[in-house]
């Protein structure tokens, strides 16, 4: 009989941690954890977690970038019975702060790296949450006078625990932060019933063994790392975490790796065929090739396939709020290539189990082949934003007793499979990110700007900054580096007189798009040295 704990997210990692207790379950680097040490390690913190809440934890924090702590961190949090809510020492403190605070965490799991930002973010925060260092000294990390810290030498005494909290399966598994149009960051709680269900699916899709051995290519920030994780966990195999300059060339780390299941956005796979380096054949061990996060250029589909001819190709979709990905498309080298449309490869068919509509503006469905914004429903349609009724009664519908999530992507229904037109609101994909093109507004106005427009260059993906009132551009892009990650600072700023508007009275972004095009006195670009780059 299947019980609540079997159907909880993590629940695959203690199942093969007591039938192949020898196998490799994470490698990092040249360092293998075998199943059982993964979870006995796990267990351990997770009883210090129930220790200092007094109670099972509902949300803990991870403070952690591709380190032990990172990832069994996760897993401590799912055993202790709490969400886990992944931050990223790479992010602006501020940002940070604001999604501790939203998250209202009761604890928090940082590992060494990360520790020095404690400092600056404990006293900011009208609740600190309790502070476990797995892999540190409380005496090595400044600032930490006056709050609950376990460190490393607290945590080696606790026993592993033995009765995990049992979350239902409408408690949160996970909470995500993504962009926010208002500048404030918007969360997406995902249940262990939605994560269930998407796991499921692609199971029955992927038949992993644990023979298996997954690339971990994603900040866990990106919600796309869950499937690299838990994929391999709930199934026996092993997540092989790359180091980010291991993307610049894997086929070394592939085939020392024994990879097999590759998972990536699209732009990983495209800068190798700029390159020039992804030969015919240099992926052998690939068995199975994901993409997913923004479009898959058709080049890059083929040039891939031709360098891992004993893979299968797939183009995943799907927004956070649809739990990681929602519609897949198989890749085929006969017929694909004229199924792209504006040369992208098709997004493909709903899952099974999902409800998908392509609605006009006005929520009426359209006619098959016409253009429209496509909304899903579904077990793997999140219950909505974080402490936020409002966002989520924009973003979601009830219709004949389903609850639709719009995705904001315009989309055609041909030939029985979905093909992705682009965004329909100030939504863009940046090196597979999404990024609300108003927060970075709502940065620049802030800093000083009369009016901010972002544009997205289609070619090389880079943000274009126009604002008006101002002139100081350098207090502009220092501001947009302080308060946003390094992939949503604008490539450039560029000052204009005034933005054209249409006539509603609305700015005009086409016509400020073409305007800047043509280099006018009024729209040039801004002087090198007052230029915000992406770091």
């Amino acid at each position: 009989m299947t019980t609540a704990l079997d159907r909880r997210l993590g629940a695959g990692l203690l199942h093969h941690a007591s039938i192949q207790p020898g196998r490799v379950a994470l490698t990092l680097g040249r360092r293998a954890y075998t199943y059982e040490e993964t979870a006995l390690t796990a267990r351990r913190w997770a009883a210090a977690l129930v220790d200092a809440a007094g109670r099972r934890p509902e949300r803990v924090g991870v403070f952690a970038h591709r380190s032990e702590v990172s990832y069994l961190g996760v897993a401590a949090a799912l055993f202790a019975g709490a969400a886990f809510v992944p931050l990223n020492r790479k992010f602006p403190q501020e940002r940070t702060r604001t999604m501790l605070e939203r998250a209202d965490v009761d604890a928090v799991l940082v590992d060494a790296a990360s520790a020095p930002q404690l400092a600056e973010l404990l006293p900011r925060l009208p609740k600190p949450p309790v502070v476990l260092l797995p892999d540190a000294r409380r005496a090595d990390v400044p600032g930490l006078a006056g709050y609950r810290v376990l460190d490393a030498a607290d945590l080696a005494a606790f026993s592993p625990l033995d009765e995990l909290p049992a979350p239902g399966p409408d408690d949160p598994a996970y909470l995500l932060f993504t962009s926010g149009s208002t500048g404030v960051p918007k969360g997406v709680p995902v249940t262990h019933a939605n994560a269930r269900a998407f796991l499921d699916v692609n199971q029955d899709r992927y038949r992993l063994t644990p023979d298996d051995r997954l690339t971990q290519t994603f900040d866990q920030t990106f919600d796309l790392s869950v499937f690299d994780l838990f994929m391999a966990w709930e199934n026996g195999a092993a997540v092989c975490a790359m180091d980010p300059i291991e993307l610049l060339a894997p086929f070394r780390y592939l085939e020392r790796n024994g990879v097999t299941v590759w998972f990536s956005v699209p732009s990983v796979a495209a800068v190798l065929r700029r390159r020039g380096v992804l030969g015919p054949g240099t992926m052998p061990t690939l068995r199975w090739s994901l993409f997913c996060g923004e479009a898959l250029p058709r080049a890059t589909a083929e040039a891939w396939q031709a360098a891992a001819p004993y893979s299968t190709v797939e183009n995943l979709y799907g927004p956070t709020e649809l739990t990681i990905a929602c519609t897949v498309h198989r890749w085929d080298p006969v017929m694909s290539p004229d199924a792209c449309v504006h040369d992208n490869v098709p997004i493909g068919r709903a899952y099974p189990g999902l409800h998908a509509l392509v609605v006009d503006e006005r929520l009426a469905v359209v006619g098959d082949g016409e253009a429209g914004e496509l909304c899903v429903a579904g077990p793997q349609t999140t219950p909505g934003y974080w402490r936020a009724p409002g966002l989520t009664a924009e973003r979601y519908f009830e219709r004949d007793g389903r609850t639709y999530y719009r995705t904001g992507d315009l989309v055609r229904h041909l030939d029985g499979q979905y093909v992705c037109l682009g965004r329909n609101d100030q939504q863009v994909k940046v090196g597979g990110h999404r990024v609300e093109l108003g927060e970075i507004e709502a940065v620049l106005r802030r800093a000083g700007a009369t009016e901010a427009v972002c544009l997205l260059s289609p070619g090389d993906q880079a943000i274009t900054a126009v604002v008006s009132g101002t002139g100081d551009t350098e207090a502009l892009a220092a501001a947009c580096a302080a308060g946003l990650p390094s992939y949503m600072v604008p490539k450039s700023l560029r000052v204009v007189a005034e933005m054209p508007v249409n006539a509603n009275g609305k700015v005009d972004r086409a016509a400020l798009r073409d305007r800047l095009g043509e280099h006018s006195a009024d729209d040039r670009p801004a002087p090198p040295e007052e230029t915000a780059g992406h770091r």
